[in-house]
């Protein structure tokens, strides 16, 4: 049982992330820390909230940092996750309130508390995890594992030419945590842009799954609809249930093990690339997937779902 916490921006692809977790027999959900990205932090941990309400769970929600460590705020992606996050689906007030402590702080507690045996996995931009690394010196070594959805190396970016948009959107974070000597996987692009969920998939989802497969049914009308925007018509990539899914089952996934850096200025901001710093510890970047594998399961999860 992968004991597991999601920093998440949501989103429509964290929604089904965040969902899959739900539905695993394999994945214990501690709590879910929240970042800015597809919608702003606080719209982030009123839709973390309703997610978890939405599935059953009574799970700890931390509110995580407003803005990147050094770029000022983004303005969220309203164009591809609606403006509130869901597609067309409209703002509620969950019942819930996020706990007291920071996401940071709720993550080095987490950390400390299950050290050696805690994943995480950010499926937005990494300034949560910087600055918990920041924090506290321990923490890159308390934490097992840390999958982020994030970057690419072959692949190029999918808001600029060189950036993928959770690197982009918070570049200096995400090189604390290459430097850290952390056990980072990414799962970026490379193996994200090959996983791609229908039109029909998510009809099956609803049908299976009336209640929250239906969710992310009316969701991905919206989403689906901006990739056919950016001439993309055979579906939706299965970026962030991509990462969560590799938290569980790395054999479904080829890795490349190498020393990675962020640019951090310029033209190429947010591209992750080959580091030739001497001493950087390398981590494993996912270039090849059994998208059928990955999709199967991720389908086959939720269908047991409400």
């Amino acid at each position: 049982m992968t004991k597991l916490i999601i920093d998440t921006d949501p989103g429509i692809d964290d929604a089904m992330a965040i969902f899959y977790a739900a539905a695993a027999p394999d994945i214990d959900l501690l709590g879910l820390t929240t970042i800015f990205g597809n919608v702003t932090t606080k719209t982030a941990t009123r839709n973390a909230l309703r997610l978890l309400e939405a599935a059953g769970l009574d799970l700890p929600v931390a509110h995580g940092a407003e803005a990147p460590l050094v770029l000022p705020p983004f303005t969220p992606s309203a164009h591809v996750h609606g403006d509130e996050g869901f597609g067309d689906i409209p703002a509620a007030t969950p019942k819930g309130k996020p706990v007291e402590e920071d996401a940071a702080d709720f993550l080095i507690r987490m950390a400390r508390e299950h050290k050696g045996e805690l994943v995480l996995c950010p499926i937005g931009p990494l300034t949560n995890i910087a600055i918990a690394i920041q924090r506290d010196p321990e923490f890159a070594q308390n934490v097992k594992r840390i999958v982020i959805m994030g970057g690419s190396l072959e692949e190029g970016g999918n808001i600029t030419p060189h950036a993928e948009a959770n690197i982009y959107h918070d570049p200096h974070a995400a090189e604390v945590l290459f430097a850290s000597g952390a056990r980072v996987e990414m799962v970026g692009l490379d193996v994200t842009h090959r996983i791609l969920c229908t039109k029909d998939d998510f009809s099956g989802i609803a049908a299976s799954s009336p209640q929250l497969g239906g969710m992310l049914q009316e969701m991905s009308v919206f989403y689906l609809h901006f990739y056919e925007t950016v001439g993309k018509f055979d579906g939706c990539s299965l970026h962030d249930p991509a990462a969560v899914i590799a938290c569980t089952h790395p054999e479904l996934f080829t890795a490349r093990s190498v020393p990675m850096e962020v640019s951090c200025e310029g033209d190429t901001s947010g591209e992750t690339r080959l580091s030739g710093e001497e001493g950087r510890k390398p981590i494993d970047v996912y270039m090849a997937v059994d998208a059928e594998a990955v999709k199967s399961l991720f389908l086959n999860r939720l269908a047991i779902l409400p």
